[in-house]
């Protein structure tokens, strides 16, 4: 015995006459036509790729709304350091002018 056959377990070994008679039932007269096959087939590849396609255009429509939702953020962000940033300015300008006209009134009582 020679070929792959011989290292299968004994139980699924093929005989000389079982394996050429399996190979015939395989080859003759299929019960479908190689046509309906293929076109069985495609439409299981077609089925396949319509899923995977699905998911990525979700996937897609899911990353522009999180683009989306990142652009507003950083415009909200960006406009709350500036009204900080205003605020801050507006708090130094009213210490400065509280700090001296505090020195002007110590300066006229003393």
């Amino acid at each position: 015995m020679a070929g792959p056959e011989a290292y299968a377990p004994p139980s699924q070994r093929a005989g000389g006459d079982a394996r050429v008679a399996v190979l015939r039932a395989q080859t003759a007269e299929p019960n479908q036509s190689n046509e309906t096959v293929h076109g069985n087939l495609d439409a299981l590849i077609r089925r396949v790729a319509a899923t995977s396609m699905d998911e990525i255009d979700n996937v897609i429509h899911e990353l522009e709304k999180m683009r989306e939702m990142l652009r507003k953020e950083g415009e909200r962000v960006s406009r709350e350091i500036t009204g900080y940033a205003s605020l801050s300015q507006l708090s130094v300008s009213s210490m400065k002018a509280i700090s001296d006209s505090l020195a002007a009134s110590k300066r006229r009582s003393a």
